[in-house]
């Protein structure tokens, strides 16, 4: 494909490859694609676009995979490079805000429909064999660094505090600039360093990477655009849509995928998972005192 294709255009020469291949109704659901402005597709379901092509939600999900995007957050990914390049911040803002309307009920969906169509992207994007690596490498490790900066900081501080609270050494890492040569400075062999970044490839994911590579450290990096750009310097990648319109929250998917590592964890080491969890329990009933349970009846 022609890297000077618009993403609109890239999806019309898709479509016209692999026309022959498709069904009536996925082909219905293409005829909308091609047409559409591209904000439209951006803000909109996988139940709108089935009721504006006369399918379903299915059908328009699988559409989306015949033609190589995994899913509607994959193709809506695609799209929202271009448009959040040239449309500035609080012009997306206002159109998000005109899309969604001001019904309370239809807004309630709206989000709920995004998160789980994110969420359902993310399951299907799971690599086995990249998940067991990086869930060896951080059980392994003698400590865990934890980066996420700006939007990636809460699914950061949410691994490395569970982490913690399962008995292994771990911290959170958000720093940019002059400042993160600190934290990297402890970095060693045998430790391990997990990466949320969505998408932009900063500057500090290749100084940590390259740290970790030059102390014998374990990364884990946890993308949705970077997997590529990192292949052979990172241990394992995981997938975690990020959100093309902003109506979901950034490290959503982030944090469910450090829920999978967590849970992982406690089951190669379930004594040590368990033993530290009653420690804790011991520890905030020492602070706050004893849970007291009212009697029923």
């Amino acid at each position: 494909m022609e890297n000077s294709l618009s993403p609109i255009e890239q999806l019309r020469a898709v479509v016209k490859q692999v026309w022959d291949e498709l069904s009536p109704a996925e082909r219905a659901v293409c005829q909308f694609l091609v047409s559409a402005a591209p904000e439209q597709i951006l803000f909109a379901s996988a139940q709108e676009l089935g009721t504006a092509t006369g399918t379903s939600n299915a059908t328009v999900i699988r559409t989306m995979q015949r033609l190589g995007f995994g899913g509607l957050p994959g193709l809506k990914r695609a799209l929202a490079t271009e448009f959040t390049s040239s449309v500035a911040p609080d012009v997306r803002l206002q159109q998000r805000i005109s899309h969604v309307g001001h019904d309370l009920s239809d807004i309630w969906t709206r989000v709920f429909d995004e998160a789980f169509e994110r969420i359902e992207h993310c399951k299907r994007l799971f690599d086995q064999e990249a998940f067991t690596r990086a869930v060896s490498v951080v059980a392994a490790a003698g400590s865990v660094l934890v980066y996420g900066a700006g939007a990636s900081e809460p699914a950061a501080r949410h691994l490395a505090l569970k982490l913690g609270r399962r008995g292994h050494r771990a911290r959170a890492i958000t720093a940019t600039g002059f400042v993160l040569a600190d934290e990297l400075l402890w970095l060693s062999h045998g430790d391990a360093v997990v990466i949320f970044q969505p998408g932009r490839r900063l500057k500090e994911i290749d100084v940590l990477i390259d740290r970790a590579r030059a102390v014998g450290a374990g990364v884990v990096l946890v993308s949705d655009e970077l997997g590529a750009a990192f292949e052979g310097k990172v241990e394992a990648v995981l997938s975690a849509p990020h959100t093309p319109t902003g109506i979901t929250a950034e490290p959503l998917t982030g944090i469910i995928v450090a829920d999978a590592l967590l849970l992982a964890i406690d089951s190669l080491d379930e004594n040590r998972s368990v033993a530290y969890s009653h420690q804790l329990t011991g520890l905030r009933e020492q602070l706050l005192g004893p849970r007291r349970v009212t009697p029923t009846g």
